[in-house]
């Protein structure tokens, strides 16, 4: 069996999200593939299997269908078929306030395509996600001014969707005590990203012992805590690239990553590029 790893190309680097609309002709299955970014599905017209490992769904004209990050899936189409691909990456689309909820839709305990009951078993989640992705492709075609600010939220309006409609809880449900108590925590990291931040340090805000602390971290926020903390630093680093005149070890210095193998490993990590290649990327974007 031949497996793809399919690679997702951004059409706007600033945002980690591929949109379109497409239509097939012919009767055929795909061949089977996986990518890092979660996938929504709405049929136009026509019928479509999908196969995810080993279940299998049948969607039809109005469906909706969500597969989650590096789901193993392929899909069988029927004569004519009209629909929407929607892939995004989901970190981007968090920030310090709501990155606690990306842990919902981690996988951690099983895959993103088990909530698809959500749109089965409710017509009107249907159809209101539905509606969002309609408006998320009218936004990434028509590009006017400020649609990354609309995709953004739109993106988030079809997350809170889900949240607020998982009867069985097949999301990961925890109290928002939990987030709460780990407000300090993210505050201290958010005014001290130029510095090394220890773990021993922020375990005495948190008034928890190391062991219990990485562990609360890690299944509160989804991320470990080094993890959240080198994401943060990065993301602060893009903004400095798009908007400060320093050099690239300037930059690693701002944010606390002065070793520069360090600095370009962890950016590569969540960009898939070297500091200075994003830099240029985003400039030549900003100039089109």
């Amino acid at each position: 069996m031949e497996v793809i790893n399919e690679k997702v190309a951004y059409e706007n680097p600033l945002l980690s999200l591929r949109i379109f609309q497409t239509m097939r002709d012919l009767e055929g299955f795909t061949n089977w593939h996986y990518h890092k970014q979660l996938e929504l599905l709405l049929i136009l017209e026509g019928n479509l299997d999908v196969y995810v490992d080993e279940e299998s769904f049948h969607l039809t004209t109005g469906d909706v269908m969500l597969i989650g990050a590096s789901e193993l899936h392929r899909d069988r189409s029927h004569n004519i078929i009209d629909y929407i691909v929607l892939q995004f990456d989901l970190e981007p689309f968090f920030d310090q306030s709501t990155i606690p909820y990306m842990r919902y839709f981690s996988e951690t305990q099983m895959p993103l395509s088990k909530a698809n009951y959500i749109f089965e078993e409710n017509s009107a989640v249907k159809q209101q996600a539905a509606s969002y992705i309609k408006q998320l492709l009218d936004e990434a075609t028509h590009k006017e001014t400020g649609y990354e600010l609309a995709v953004s939220v739109l993106i988030k309006q079809i997350l809170l969707l889900l949240l607020r409609h998982d009867s069985r809880n097949v999301l990961i449900e925890q109290d928002n005590f939990d987030r709460i108590r780990l407000k300090p925590v993210l505050d201290f990291i958010e005014s001290h990203l130029m510095d090394r931040i220890q773990v021993e340090e922020v375990c005495k805000i948190a008034n928890m012992s190391y062991y219990y602390f990485v562990k609360y971290f890690k299944k509160t926020i989804g991320l470990s805590f080094t993890e959240y903390v080198n994401y943060r630093k990065i993301k602060w680093a893009e903004r400095i690239l798009l908007t400060k005149d320093l050099s690239i070890s300037e930059v690693g210095e701002r944010i606390g990553m002065p070793n520069m193998a360090h600095f370009y490993k962890m950016f590569k990590k969540y960009n898939d590029c070297s500091p200075k290649q994003y830099q240029r990327k985003m400039l030549l974007w900003n100039r089109q």
